[in-house]
């Protein structure tokens, strides 16, 4: 009977430190799924923070923003942070302050054809295809090589306007100026005419 006691009690033992042991397993798996999620959990992008990919680095846009007011509160014609405020405007979606931004940087050295081609896209994404147009033609008048104004500009007939041969015309004539150019980073400028030629 003793013996039986202690059987029992052995059996009770070793249920216990398997169910021990199944508990433990369990909280650890647990603790590393937590963990694992916590690290691999993306960095939430708000209106004024966005991820650099480059470095991994979160830029601050409000603060940006705020020094660069600052700076040109007190020199009003510096061109370039006018750009960079510009750009605060751009990656942020607020279109209207960002055109007025290259405007102001426009007025004070003018024919800068990469920020003709940025107040272009601006447009675009504000719905003003025709403005788009006007600002990627003067940034192709000011760099007639200027790449991405001109596929920008076939954007805009292709997609806004439906002016598919216009936009062919353009994109072709940019192949000329650049063979391998990439409209993407996984198709080039020759496949997406490919593509639209054949799906007339």
């Amino acid at each position: 009977m003793q013996e039986d006691n202690k059987l029992e009690q052995g059996h009770v033992t070793k249920q216990n430190a398997i169910m021990i042991g199944l508990i433990c397993l369990m909280v650890g798996f647990t603790i590393g799924v937590v963990y694992s999620s916590y690290k691999l959990k993306p960095t939430v992008n708000t209106a004024n923070t966005a991820i650099v990919p480059e470095n991994n680095q979160t830029i601050d846009y409000r603060q940006k923003e705020i020094e660069l007011k600052n700076e040109l509160s007190q020199n009003p014609e510096n061109a370039s942070a006018w750009v960079q405020l510009g750009h605060v405007y751009f990656d942020t979606d607020q279109y209207v302050n960002a055109i007025e931004a290259y405007k102001k940087s426009l007025s004070i050295e003018p024919g800068n054809a990469n920020v003709l081609t940025d107040i272009g896209v601006m447009y675009r994404y504000n719905k003003q295809p025709q403005d788009a147009i006007k600002s990627f033609d003067e940034a192709i008048s000011a760099d007639p090589k200027h790449e991405w104004a001109r596929f920008h500009k076939g954007v805009v007939l292709m997609k806004d306007l439906d002016e598919k041969d216009k936009a062919l015309t353009v994109w072709e004539a940019l192949l000329s100026i650049n063979p391998t150019f990439m409209s993407s980073k996984d198709q080039s400028l020759e496949e997406l005419i490919t593509h639209y030629k054949e799906h007339k």
